[in-house]
């Protein structure tokens, strides 16, 4: 049991499910994660506010992608929406902005319409909605023209 916590952080909901399937009946879990959780060795609401620290940090999800990975990780919706509220509208947008960038940056040279359809699936994979990405991928489109026109007539003038 103690090893189950060691690996990595765990909801309680994990920990019921894994014991459950070693085999340990429920009447000597329940009573045990209750003590874990009294002494801080189980702490769902700790649990989730890291977890969307760090998934967020690492792999830019959004708010809609990490509160699903709550919701199967067992954590309840009230703690899952404290958890959620370290990410505002702004940092979301500018998370999904910089997905933009990086991914249009590496399809330079593809056909537009690729390098659009991959961009809106890469955030959709990340839980963005579609209305937003192809928000983000005009816009970032329209400045990366706009920074080509500008080097042309640099060019040119030169």
């Amino acid at each position: 049991m103690l090893r189950s916590l060691t690996g990595a952080p765990r909801s309680r909901a994990q920990l019921t499910q894994a014991l459950g399937r070693r085999g340990y009946p429920e009447e000597l879990v329940e009573p045990l994660l209750d003590r874990m959780e009294e002494v801080g060795l189980v702490d769902d609401a700790a649990y989730a506010d890291s977890l969307v620290r760090t998934r967020y940090a690492e792999r830019g999800l959004s708010r809609r992608a990490l509160a699903e990975e709550l919701r199967r990780k067992g954590i309840d919706d009230d703690l899952a929406a404290d958890a959620l509220g370290q990410v505002d509208d702004d940092d979301e947008r500018a998370a999904a902005a910089d997905l933009v960038r990086r991914r249009l940056a590496r399809t330079r040279g593809l056909d537009r319409d690729v390098r659009v359809r991959r961009t809106v699936a890469a955030l959709g994979r990340k839980g963005y909605g579609p209305g937003l990405a192809f928000e983000l991928v005009r816009s970032e489109l329209e400045t990366e023209a706009d920074e080509l026109d500008g080097q042309g007539v640099d060019d040119a003038g030169n």
